[in-house]
């Protein structure tokens, strides 16, 4: 049972600060959230062949997500059931076993032990299945997002994912052949913060005029109004845009009503764009290539899938927490299956583009809360920004203009209830 009065830290339009700051909540948090719900491992496309492999970490679980020769995943846990060493230190590659770098014990990608080394000395007293890697119970996939869960109460994936897993569909369907290769290499971001600074600011239409400033006045002074966030406008309420809260802590900042009829006209100019724009029409004919290059942008979307999976614009950021005060923020570029080359190199350069000058200032925006958030004396924050036209549908997901705090809250709330379960993790 835990000792944390959560109804008291987290209320209608307030938290409390110890949610951030608390380290014994951090720790709770790796297990009841980070394995203890349905938490994002990689993408399909990574391991796409038998026997591949990719490392991942979970909460504090160091993890080997494997595809096994008969193409089943596992996610199994990177601890040698001998001393407990980290068995695999590479970050992906191809493999039919591992083996310990530290007493030489060797397991198949399954998890399955081949044996320990010198066994001689074993002889009549090694239980081999005792000896097997751990794995979580529960790998489950959605549209090539594989998730696992340690823990073995929680509904499907399916389940959990609930109305969020429509916008995922309208995401992943953009591909003229209906799936996303995630094969580019990956740009990480550091910041010194808790985790949830970045799940705040996930689906907050709020802070662009302001923590984005000098990136939307310099896109129009180099390149004219009309590109870039310059949609969000003088006030983004004014526009269509909206929020959305899901249940279970998934959110939603939907842009596309208010980016006008081509989201490639928004996008802010980039090496090779009017040689690629011009060899696309070119290819594929004015009206096919300008319906292609639409393809190349972002769909205008925030979309958060709790606790670290989120997909901004044409990418997949990971949130992975690595202290209470330190976490990683990890993109990864995306093609789209059956699309031109062309295009899915677009996509490349589009996908160095906000890393690089937009999240440096919400990176900065994150170190300032947490520097903020140190100040013991002022214990709250404030979440009470909302719409008078808020709506809720029969599905329970809460709809609002685009600067409401809907999604906050509903982040907050869900996470409340998670922390009060009781419910037991294991490992297979």
């Amino acid at each position: 049972m835990s000792r944390f009065d959560w109804d008291y830290l987290i209320q209608k339009d307030r938290v409390h600060r110890s949610v951030y700051t608390d380290e014994k909540i951090f720790r709770l948090e790796m297990e009841k959230l980070f394995g203890g719900v349905w938490t994002y491992l990689c993408h399909a496309s990574e391991i796409p062949n038998e026997n591949d492999f990719k490392t991942v970490t979970v909460g504090f679980r160091p993890l080997i997500v494997t595809r096994d020769k008969n193409g089943d995943v596992h996610a199994i846990v990177n601890r040698c059931s001998h001393r407990g060493a980290v068995i695999c230190k590479a970050k992906s590659g191809s493999s039919t076993r591992f083996t310990c770098p530290y007493h030489g014990w060797t397991f198949r990608n399954d998890g399955k032990i081949m044996g320990p080394s010198f066994p001689k000395l074993y002889e009549n007293t090694f239980d081999r299945d005792a000896h097997n890697l751990s794995k979580a119970p529960r790998v489950e996939s959605y549209r090539g997002f594989i998730f696992a869960t340690f823990n073995e109460e929680i509904v499907s994936l399916v389940d959990y994912l609930g109305p969020a897993a429509t916008y995922i569909d309208h995401w992943v369907d953009r591909a003229p052949e209906k799936e996303i290769i995630v094969d580019a290499g990956a740009y990480r971001g550091l910041y010194h913060g808790n985790w949830k600074l970045a799940w705040d600011n996930a689906a907050d239409g709020y802070h662009v005029n302001f923590a984005h400033r000098s990136l939307v006045e310099m896109t129009a002074i180099r390149n004219g109004a009309g590109q870039g966030a310059s949609y969000m406008g003088s006030d983004p309420d004014d526009s269509p845009m909206y929020v959305k809260q899901f249940p279970n802590g998934h959110t939603l900042l939907h842009h596309r009503p208010g980016m006008g009829p081509s989201i490639w006209r928004q996008a802010r100019p980039m090496p090779g764009r009017e040689f690629y724009e011009d060899k696309i029409k070119r290819k594929l004919g004015e009206e096919a290539g300008a319906s292609a290059l639409e393809l190349a942008p972002g769909y205008g979307v925030n979309l958060n899938i709790f606790p670290n999976l989120l997909l901004l614009a044409n990418q997949i950021q990971v949130v992975e927490p690595i202290a209470i005060d330190k976490t990683a923020l990890i993109w990864h570029a995306t093609r789209l299956k059956g699309a031109d080359d062309d295009i899915n190199l677009l996509r490349m350069r589009i996908g160095e583009d906000f890393p690089n000058f937009g999240e440096v200032d919400d990176l900065e925006m994150f170190e300032l809360c947490w520097r903020g958030l140190q100040t013991s004396e002022i214990e709250w924050i404030n979440t009470s920004r909302r719409a008078p036209e808020e709506q809720v549908d029969e599905a329970g997901v809460l709809t609002a203009t685009a600067t409401d705090e809907a999604p906050l809250r509903g982040f907050l709330h869900a996470y409340r209830e998670f922390m009060k379960r009781d419910s037991v993790n294991a490992v297979a």
